[in-house]
C-alpha cells in the first residue's frame, strides 16, 4: 500500500496488475449492476444509471449489515479511467484503471481515514482480476 497524491487530496492506493485489456476492466469497475461480483462488502445496488456518470446516485446494501447506504458519484473521467464517489455523504475510495504494457492495473484510492478498508479493496482487485483476466 503506497499513500499518493490524487485528485481527490492525499490518498492510500492499493492495486493489481491484470492481464486484460483496460476498457474491459474499466467496464466492470463502471457496470453498477456488477459491483456486487467485485465489491466484497455489497451484496446488492439499485442506481439511478447502470453505469456510472457523474452525478449517479443510488444505495448500496452491505455484507453482514442488511443496510442499505446511500451513495453519489461524485467524478467520472473516461479519458483516465477514473471515477469516485461519496457514500453516507462521505467521500469514500476512488477508482481507477491504468494502462500496462500486457494489460492493466486496477487501483482503489482509499481516504486516509479509511486504512483498515484496504483489505476490502485488496479483495476486490483479486475479484476484478479473477472475472477479467483471460
Amino acid at each position: 500500500m503506497d499513500l499518493e497524491r490524487t485528485p481527490d487530496g492525499r490518498r492510500w492506493v492499493v492495486g493489481r496488475d491484470i492481464d486484460a485489456d483496460p476498457e474491459a476492466v474499466w467496464s466492470v469497475l463502471c457496470d453498477t449492476a456488477r459491483w456486487p461480483e467485485w465489491g466484497v462488502s455489497i451484496t446488492d445496488v439499485e442506481a439511478s444509471e447502470r453505469h456510472v456518470q457523474a452525478g449517479t446516485t443510488g444505495r448500496v446494501r452491505i455484507r453482514g449489515v442488511g443496510a442499505w447506504i446511500p451513495f453519489e458519484v461524485t467524478t467520472v473521467d473516461d479519458a483516465i479511467r477514473r471515477w469516485s464517489w461519496d457514500v453516507a455523504r462521505i467521500p469514500a475510495t476512488g477508482h481507477r484503471v491504468e494502462e500496462r504494457v500486457g494489460g492493466c492495473r486496477v487501483v482503489f484510492e482509499i481516504p486516509l481515514a479509511a486504512v483498515g478498508y484496504a483489505p476490502v479493496c485488496r479483495a476486490a482487485c483479486r475479484s476484478i482480476a479473477a472475472l477479467t483476466e483471460q
